[in-house]
């Protein structure tokens, strides 16, 4: 990390200042290292603070990395636990899902999207936290692509209101075309009359976890965690209002224009949706693809042998697919061939009987 030199070599800048080029080196490898590893410890330091110990040693090395400075993972994190500025740990997480209901459950869809732009897969949860007198609940909206937040909201019941005022945030902000897919939870707050007729109202396609399996959610779930680790822990909010503050500076101000995502290539989820727009042409919809099992075994027969599945599963545009789907739609055509071994085709046979006469 030494200033650059310009164009006056070692050997000229030892001659000016009247000392040995031995003399120099040696100077450098007791001196330099200290001075490098202070630089560095302070920036460490800096980035610490700037972000609230909000990041862990990965993150501040890739934004040392954008500072153009190079320090190996191993360093940063010994530079970090000597300093004392490792980040909080998380507490066990408590799930808040009470999918015990008589509501209609929705198939999962999410599993079988492979998202390819915004407003494809919404992903929401609702989670609990802690004041000093007092439990709040928040629900929040994510879209899966960049992992924006574009719909929340803070209330003292954990009931579809609290989870009907998220959503309706994100339509007025997003405001998506038809064929989106909205995944949750098989919780009674998504699965209410009044939720999914706000879905339909808007033509968004309704997809639900599997029962007890919170991984099909892994996106909204991880931003809880990041939520809870990043903001919540260590801090003691007086009232409602207050975490209100708090919870819009951390997601406005920090979480979606800056806080870096290894899921991204540690980029923003703002950044990561301009470099998208900029790439996409101007007004093209860009749809996600759905894949579904067994169709690698369609195939047109030509007279040739099928080829075998090799475990890829063609994908499916989504406005090919979910919306309006049937299984009629996705069963292809019978074969010309597809006749049973063995049996002769009304063609074949008449073709016979004409030689013979």
């Amino acid at each position: 990390m030494l200033p650059l030199q310009g164009r006056l070599t070692i050997e000229r800048s030892c001659q000016l200042a009247e000392v040995s080029r031995v003399g120099f080196y040696r100077f450098l490898k007791w001196v330099a290292p200290v001075d490098e590893d202070m630089e560095l410890r302070s920036l460490i330091q800096k980035i610490v603070l700037e972000k609230k110990r909000r990041y862990g040693y990965r993150r501040v090395r890739e934004e040392l990395l954008k500072m153009g400075i190079m320090a190996s993972h191993r360093r940063v994190l010994r530079i970090m636990r000597e300093d004392n500025l490792l980040a909080v740990q998380p507490k066990v997480f408590v799930t808040t899902t009470d999918s015990r209901h008589n509501f209609e459950v929705s198939l999962n869809l999410a599993r079988r999207i492979k998202v390819t732009g915004p407003n494809q897969l919404w992903v929401a949860d609702l989670t609990y936290i802690r004041l000093q007198r007092e439990f709040v609940f928040l629900a929040v909206l994510l879209d899966a692509f960049s992992r924006k937040v574009i719909g929340w909201t803070l209330g003292r019941r954990m009931n579809a209101e609290l989870c009907l005022t998220a959503l309706r945030q994100a339509l007025a902000e997003r405001k998506p075309l038809p064929g989106l897919v909205h995944h949750s939870d098989r919780g009674i707050q998504y699965a209410a009359q009044g939720y999914i007729d706000l879905l339909q109202q808007h033509q968004i396609l309704s997809s639900m976890s599997r029962t007890g399996n919170p991984w099909d959610n892994a996106i909204c779930e991880s931003f809880i965690k990041t939520l809870k680790h990043e903001e919540i822990r260590g801090q003691k909010f007086a009232d409602l209002e207050d975490l209100q503050q708090h919870l819009k500076d951390f997601i406005v101000e920090f979480y979606n224009p800056q806080r870096l995502h290894s899921a991204l290539g540690y980029r923003s989820p703002e950044e990561f949706e301009r470099e998208h727009a900029a790439r996409t042409p101007s007004g093209a919809c860009v749809a996600a693809r759905l894949s579904f099992p067994g169709h690698g075994a369609i195939y047109q027969c030509n007279g040739e042998q099928p080829q075998k599945d090799h475990g890829h599963s063609p994908t499916h545009c989504v406005d090919e697919s979910p919306a309006g789907y049937s299984s009629a739609g996705c069963s292809p055509a019978e074969p010309a061939c597809a006749s049973p071994a063995g049996e002769e085709s009304v063609t074949t046979k008449e073709k016979k009987e004409t030689k013979k006469q």
